[in-house]
């Protein structure tokens, strides 16, 4: 025996024994294991699940182009957008009856140029003397708000951009002193907007 013991040592390569697991003990804990792990990932998608979802990770943006239709009869302007009207395009916000709407809440680039048609130096004199061009919220009536007010100041181009949080369902609204005509040209006269942040 005391031979077998020190054959055994000598394999071992130490002055001791070690116990060896049984094979049954080493199955158990990695069921355990494998059962705690399950659990917990169950756990977790349950918890996700339960999370109100985040809006869609997509930029909303719209580049839109006057809608010209001649003389005007309100002093709001009216606006289109799409791929077959050239470089107009609306993603994610809708256009009701030629105005914005936002479809997602958050902070908004807005940006807005409008050129006054057959404009030149001389108009001056025979520009109303407060001529504006203003964006706002129009719609809902209780978050109606001016955003921008841009004066003409007897020139015949205005042009600005800000940044602005904008709730889901807000309409933007731009105006235009009447009888002043805007230019149809798309490169003169343009409205956009687009989400950077939530």
């Amino acid at each position: 025996m005391q031979r077998w013991l020190r054959a055994m040592m000598a394999e071992e390569g130490s002055g001791c024994p070690v116990p060896r697991l049984p094979w049954a003990s080493i199955q158990r804990v990695a069921l355990v294991g494998v059962v705690v792990v399950a659990i917990y990932c169950f756990l977790c998608t349950q918890r996700l699940a339960q999370q109100p979802q985040l809006e869609s990770p997509g930029r909303d943006m719209a580049e839109l182009q006057l809608n010209h239709t001649g003389w005007r009869q309100d002093c709001r302007l009216h606006w289109l957008g799409g791929p077959a009207l050239g470089r107009s395009f609306v993603q994610g916000p809708e256009l009701d009856n030629g105005q914005l709407r936002v479809q997602r809440s958050g902070i908004y680039r807005l940006h807005i140029q409008v050129t006054l048609a057959n404009c030149s130096s001389s108009l001056g004199a025979t520009m109303p003397p407060r001529a504006t061009l203003t964006v706002g919220i129009c719609s809902p009536a209780a978050h109606s708000i001016s955003l921008l007010r841009l004066n003409f100041h007897e020139g015949c181009v205005v042009t600005s951009q800000r940044l602005t949080p904008l709730a889901r369902g807000d309409t933007l609204c731009t105006n235009l002193t009447l009888p002043l005509l805007p230019s149809p040209n798309t490169d003169e006269t343009f409205f956009g907007v687009q989400w950077v942040h939530p």
